[in-house]
């Protein structure tokens, strides 16, 4: 059953504690194309997407937006500014070694952004 960009936004993220399992395979396949812009790592433990900005503030200002949005859901990607406009988000849940429904709703956020 897929998962779509508006039923990930109307969640809010819950903590996940170690025993939460990892989300399988086919529930990160659901997921996905939710998501369109966001690449599955080769291990299947993380999702990415990468953002070219026209300058360095633009870049920065994106960033500081994600922040308070992880900061508000309580889910923190890694973020990754290199080249002066070049900006990474990086999700998966640290807590559990691998993605949860959190780091889809957060993507799913994200793309709102702008």
């Amino acid at each position: 059953m897929s998962v779509s960009a508006a039923d990930l936004t109307a969640k809010k993220c819950t903590p996940c504690e170690g025993n939460t399992p990892a989300l399988t395979r086919d529930e990160v396949a659901a997921r996905l194309p939710a998501v369109p812009e966001w690449t599955l790592a080769d291990d299947g433990k993380l999702i990415r997407r990468k953002y070219k900005f026209p300058d360095f503030v633009s870049a920065m200002a994106f960033l500081q937006k994600v922040g308070e949005l992880a900061e508000d859901e309580g889910h923190h990607p890694d973020l990754h500014l290199t080249g002066y406009k070049n900006a990474a988000v990086e999700l998966t849940t640290h807590a559990i070694g691998g993605l949860s429904e959190n780091d889809f709703i957060v993507a799913a956020k994200i793309d709102r952004l702008g």
